[in-house]
């Protein structure tokens, strides 16, 4: 953000830290979508997501009169999360970790022939969808923690190396060095397993109705499909001229890495924290 932005945004938060609610609800509105995205990306499930933005935002809230305006109020956001997300150990992949090896001999030799339909008269382009979505989160849970944040912020968010490499206590060069090498990895799994977006045999459509059986999609609870796609605006990211780290095709490849609103019922915990006693917390903090 601009000079001029982190004033008006210094200046709410001063208004926010007095008790002014209103300026603290323009604050969080302003970057619960950014949060939300990368917990979803970071943790892999929407439920997960959700109860790690919760912590975020509220971190974020007891922590707001810490901010002085020294580097972009989202620079100030993402290393709050990116600190939370790499500590976060309630999630579902923390318990039970994957690795590339695993995912690709799933992928070759899963029982996918002999599995009826379970669709529930879902359409199949729509769950051939979710689980495309479902995919890419769950393959970079095969990244270890501190890869998985340098791809996220890399590759989706386009953070700048310089501001990245601070938040994640590296140099920019070992930042870049190290972004490429795991795109390079992410690619190379892609291109071997990936009948979508590579020369591999997998494909969505194909693997519908075994997902389901195994409980990775539900056609009751399309958590993608109904999680309205959205465009996290650029001014709300953290950006310093064009990314240094495009150096690849995987962008490209990784386009269905769409950003999604947050879930009501994020909306909802929020509000009810700003009508409620807890509100106090920022005054005191």
């Amino acid at each position: 953000m601009n000079k001029k932005s982190n004033e008006e945004l210094q200046k709410l938060v001063e208004k926010a830290t007095a008790g002014d609610k209103d300026s603290l609800e323009t604050i969080i509105l302003s970057v619960q979508d950014l949060v939300f995205n990368l917990s979803l990306r970071m943790l892999g499930t929407f439920p997960d997501a959700e109860d790690a933005t919760q912590d975020i935002l509220l971190k974020m809230i007891t922590h707001l009169s810490s901010f002085r305006g020294d580097s972009s109020f989202t620079t100030w956001v993402f290393r709050i999360a990116v600190n939370h997300l790499k500590n976060y150990k309630k999630h579902m992949f923390a318990k039970m970790p994957l690795n590339f090896a695993f995912y690709g001999e799933d992928i070759r030799n899963g029982k996918i022939d002999d599995v009826p339909d379970l669709t529930q008269n879902v359409e199949m382009s729509i769950l051939a969808e979710e689980l495309k979505m479902s995919c890419t989160n769950v393959m970079l849970q095969c990244l270890d923690t501190e890869s998985r944040c340098i791809f996220i912020l890399g590759t989706m968010f386009k953070v700048d190396s310089r501001i990245a490499g601070d938040i994640l206590g590296i140099s920019p060069e070992a930042y870049r060095q190290r972004l490429s090498r795991i795109r390079g990895k992410m690619a190379d799994f892609l291109r071997e397993y990936c009948g979508e977006y590579g020369n591999g045999t997998c494909r969505c459509a194909d693997r519908v109705n075994y997902a389901i059986q195994n409980h990775r999609i539900s056609p009751d609870r399309l958590n993608f499909a109904d999680a309205v796609p959205t465009v996290i605006p650029v001014e709300t990211m953290v950006e310093v001229k064009e990314a240094m780290e495009d150096i690849d095709n995987l962008s490209q490849e990784f386009s269905f890495c769409k950003t999604y609103q947050s879930p009501a019922s994020l909306k909802v915990f929020l509000q009810n924290f700003l009508d409620g006693t807890s509100f106090s917390v920022v005054r005191n903090a």
